[in-house]
């Protein structure tokens, strides 16, 4: 057993002790299909979120953590439930009303409104896709539609037949009295309106493989279960596509937990051994609420590519997925800036300590150098006290403080600088309250800039931040609270930088002009 593979055999990351549960499932002999199946669903009721993303992101973590442990090829699988029936019309999309007449229609069935696929659930895929390939995932995508149409959901649905009694018993057992009188595992797709249709069955035929109900209307039909004439209920559909596809692992949100059981119980019926499971928590946004399709609430895919990373969502991702996480714009400088950090410290770190890192997760074990050499949140700072509006003006402070940086070599760093303009404008500018200096802060800032008028030492961060440190630590108890002057007082905000490495990276000459107009009333003046 390699250096490697030894230690991710004892890592305490999470994607490495969920792998060592998947390959415990064939310590006895490999799977027979010839492959580990790793499986995450995606209900495209509404346009995909990030919560769509994180879940794909922590499962292609775990698939990377279990190729490092084991031979056994891999597969990861992205399912769309396109079949279901579309419950209520998205608030976010163009033309909501044009909708309204396709309720209960598969969404596959339903028009797009917007007016580019062949349907809404084909435009939500579409997006799904082109979102989860701007990653790079490496996944195979199966459309629920297509499963049950093309026949290769048929031999589970007629065990599903054989043991219908079964698995109503089991899903009996979870409803409400009043919902168990019409409940059906079954939802026939009617021939003529092409409705998800919530009906009880008055018949069902093992033997030849269909169901007896009577539609809306009281008409009585009778349709076989196979070629797409019928769908599963979520719950039921939930444990049979695993035993279709014989998933070895799946992850879902908190609120599918209580399910669990359920899922298991049937795919069990259904004759296939269950998959384990990663129950994560989830996200919320701004206002401590769930993130959800149909609201559009929280922060989206494209949203956080407009301000920052690709990595530094996984980033976000990968940390602590069993608590609750606010998914809002305000976490997004920090994400950045802790995963360029992990970048840095990896090289120096050893194997244990490499594969417990998150960027060896996100970036599957191939980890990239940092080319960061100004953190995001003082390229936020930078922009405010310059007033910057294109990126030539922060990289003329950038190249002043790492002469050997540019935007050629540095394709990180630049993308950075537009990333924290775009971030500044919509976000810090506009929050900005700068206050007047209190007489014992007008004292210190007076001290500060008189020592920095006279500096000639070298621009340097710790050479200037024992000057910043050396202005307050005798005026200020706790010192903290003279940070937190020259934040509200010099940039208008409540928490900045590492005082030191902002007046190096602004410049000296600049800092005693930006402590002038504090001093002056200038700045709280234009507040």
């Amino acid at each position: 057993m390699s250096q490697s593979r030894d230690a991710a055999m004892t890592s305490k990351a999470w994607p490495f002790e969920e792998a060592r549960r998947v390959l415990k499932r064939y310590e006895k002999a490999p799977p027979e299909k010839g492959y580990v199946i790793f499986e995450t669903g995606y209900g495209p009721s509404g346009l995909p979120h990030i919560g769509t993303f994180g879940e794909v992101a922590r499962t292609s973590m775990v698939m990377r953590a279990f190729q490092e442990i084991s031979d056994i090829p891999t597969r990861l699988i992205c399912f769309s439930d396109d079949l279901d029936g579309m419950r209520k019309v998205p608030g976010n999309v163009p033309n909501p009303e044009s909708l309204a007449g396709h309720l209960q229609r598969p969404l596959t069935s339903v028009p797009d409104p917007f007016g580019t696929h062949e349907s809404f659930g084909h435009h939500n895929n579409a997006m799904l896709r082109r979102f989860l390939d701007t990653f790079g995932f490496e996944y195979e995508f199966i459309s629920a539609t297509e499963f049950y149409n093309t026949g290769q959901f048929d031999e589970i649905l007629l065990r599903a037949t054989q043991k219908y009694d079964e698995i109503m018993e089991v899903m009996l057992k979870s409803l409400r009295e009043e919902r168990r009188q019409t409940y059906s595992i079954f939802l026939p797709i009617h021939p003529d309106t092409g409705r998800v249709m919530y009906v009880p069955m008055k018949e069902v035929n093992a033997a030849d493989g269909t169901i007896t109900f009577d539609d809306e209307d009281g008409t009585e039909m009778t349709l076989p279960v196979t070629g797409g004439n019928v769908k599963l209920q979520w719950k039921p559909d939930f444990g049979a596509r695993w035993a279709a596809l014989g998933v070895d692992f799946e992850m879902y949100g908190k609120d599918h937990s209580t399910n669990t059981p359920i899922y298991d119980k049937i795919c069990r019926i259904l004759g296939h051994r269950a998959p384990e499971h990663f129950t994560y928590e989830l996200f919320l946004d701004e206002n401590g609420q769930k993130i959800s399709k149909t609201s559009g609430n929280g922060v989206s895919i494209d949203e956080w590519l407009t301000y920052a990373s690709a990595e530094s969502l996984s980033y976000f991702m990968y940390l602590k997925p069993k608590t609750a996480k606010r998914m809002y714009f305000d976490v997004i400088p920090k994400a950045v800036d802790e995963y360029h950090q992990q970048l840095r410290a990896f090289p120096g770190q050893d194997i244990v300590q490499q594969l417990n890192n998150p960027v060896w997760h996100i970036h599957g074990g191939n980890v990239p150098t940092s080319d960061m050499v100004v953190p995001f949140s003082m390229l936020l700072n930078l922009a405010s006290v310059s007033g910057a509006e294109d990126k030539s003006q922060l990289w003329g402070f950038i190249q002043r403080y790492a002469p050997e940086t540019n935007a050629e070599k540095n394709p990180d760093m630049d993308a950075a600088v537009g990333h924290a303009l775009r971030y500044y404008t919509d976000f810090v500018k506009p929050q900005k309250v700068y206050r007047a200096p209190t007489d014992l802060e007008r004292e210190a800032l007076t001290d500060l800039r008189d020592k920095l008028s006279a500096w000639e030492g070298p621009v340097e961060d710790e050479a200037l931040q024992s000057v910043v440190y050396a202005c307050g630590r005798e005026r200020f108890d706790p010192l903290r609270s003279w940070f937190t002057a020259l934040y509200e007082v010099l940039l208008g905000a409540s928490q900045g930088p590492r005082f030191g490495g902002f007046i190096a990276l602004y410049g000296v000459a600049e800092t005693v002009a930006l402590i002038d107009a504090a001093l002056s009333g200038e700045l709280a003046d234009h507040s």
